[in-house]
């Protein structure tokens, strides 16, 4: 093996270790794991080191990463996602078990713009978990729901594990953040459709009833109270349509040339938070301190995804410069196996890693070589880098070290082992399998 895949290696040994073992934030492993790649340019360790950091600074998805977090936070902090549940409430109430579906619709609805498991188990949690007991889902039931649905924040696209996996050396010279977007929001998109047939069943299983018409507000009135907090997702529908061929050929007729150059990952988040502000303008701070208040709570966020974000672009990079891909390259090409195998075993791969870590963490550190490994194997960049997403998001189902799950648990107060077997069973292996059939074209994307 090359000196790339060795210091791989050790990048890999270097976030497990801090953050997993000894439990120190995933900023820290990232810069820590990025020194350790540099270490292998032996006296060019400055020239590496450099070569990270300049390409780091010059990404347009760090900016947008960050912009993402700061619209996920607004849309909590100024109350939007409350609204857009009681409207959920007011459609899906009526149904049995009709709370597990609000939960579900509202995790997939914040899980591109949170991007954080943790961040959706506590913020849908802290809403849906009591309405689910109180319409009789048993606490174990409503903690493994939230719980298996905080994956979504990882799957659903635009998340900053999808700007981690296009900033990596492996996949940054051959997908875009615009050509996988589309693709990848579908295969998000399936990984909530069985969410649905999870509360499906489970509802049946259980003997869950209907909402208590008490606690349902009509449909007119929580559109009357709530129907602007749906607008913010303007932001994202309209940069998506302009990928469309109508959208482009009227971009084109506009602007000309330019268009080839505006990129809907940047647009996406500040469209989306110029919504959020125009849509709850009396509810923004009026005074600088009060500004001050709300960016003192954000700014714990930006310090270690800031970081992390960082230095996974530099030791990407950095990794790049060592000749990753070419040694990569030159060892995936003597696997022999078909592409189902090898789809299997890197999802099992990451799986794996993702126990123990997060779902960001795990695709920074090995989502670069199970990129190369699903490519080399004959499947489609943009369903390889889909499939990552969907392996990397049981995260927050993965007993026994996944946040969400003693988040949702403490909310329901439960014990967390009380859903750990429910975990494994209904959304660990059934999230693996998704990925497989994406990567394979089974599930179309």
């Amino acid at each position: 093996m090359g000196i790339a895949v060795w210091a791989l290696i050790a990048y890999i040994a270097i976030i497990v270790v801090w953050n997993g073992v000894l439990k120190r934030n995933i900023g820290e492993a990232m810069l820590i794991g990025f020194a350790g790649v540099c270490l292998f340019g032996g006296t060019s360790f400055l020239d590496l080191a450099w070569a990270g950091i300049a390409d780091a600074m010059a990404e347009e998805v760090v900016f947008a990463a960050l912009a993402f977090v700061f619209m996920g936070y607004l849309l909590t902090r100024l109350g939007l996602i409350q609204e857009q549940v009681t409207v959920l409430n007011s459609i899906f109430g009526r149904l049995r078990g009709g709370a597990g579906y609000v939960s579900t619709s509202a995790s997939a609805l914040l899980g591109g713009p949170s991007g954080s498991g943790s961040g959706i188990s506590a913020s849908v949690g802290s809403v849906t978990i009591p309405w689910m007991i109180r319409s009789n889902w048993r606490p174990d039931l409503a903690a493994s729901l939230v719980a298996g649905n905080a994956g979504l924040g990882i799957s659903i696209p635009p998340s900053s594990s999808m700007f981690l996996l296009l900033g990596s050396a492996a996949v940054a010279p051959v997908l875009t953040a615009d050509q996988l977007f589309v693709p990848a929001l579908v295969g998000g998109l399936w990984t909530v459709a069985y969410r649905f047939v999870v509360v499906f069943l489970w509802v049946r299983r259980h003997g869950i009833a209907a909402t208590d018409a008490a606690d349902l507000v009509p449909l007119r009135a929580a559109l009357r109270a709530g129907w602007t907090s749906l607008l913010v997702y303007a932001g994202i529908l309209v940069p998506v349509l302009m990928t469309l061929d109508f959208g482009v050929a009227l971009m084109e007729s506009r602007v000309g040339e330019a268009a080839d150059d505006i990129s809907i990952i940047v647009w996406i988040p500040v469209l989306t938070v110029l919504a959020t502000f125009a849509v709850a303008w009396k509810r923004l701070p009026r005074t600088g301190r009060a500004w001050s208040e709300l960016l003192g709570e954000m700014a714990p966020r930006y310090a270690v995804i800031g970081a992390t974000l960082f230095f996974a672009f530099a030791a990407a990079a950095s990794l790049g410069e060592l000749g990753l891909v070419d040694q990569l390259t030159a060892i995936l090409q003597g696997l022999d196996a078909p592409a189902v195998v090898i789809a299997t075993l890197v999802g099992l791969l990451l799986v794996v890693i993702a126990a123990p870590l997060t779902g960001t963490a795990t695709i920074a550190a090995v989502g670069g070589v199970a990129f190369s490994a699903l490519t080399a194997a004959g499947i489609a960049p943009a369903a390889a880098a889909t499939a990552i997403m969907i392996f990397a998001s049981t995260e927050g189902a993965s007993p026994p070290g996944a946040a969400p799950i003693y988040i949702a648990s403490g909310i329901a107060q439960v014990d967390p082992a009380r859903t750990f077997g429910r975990l494994i069973v209904w959304f660990v292996i059934p999230t693996l399998v998704i990925g497989v059939l994406v990567a394979t074209g089974v599930l179309p994307i």
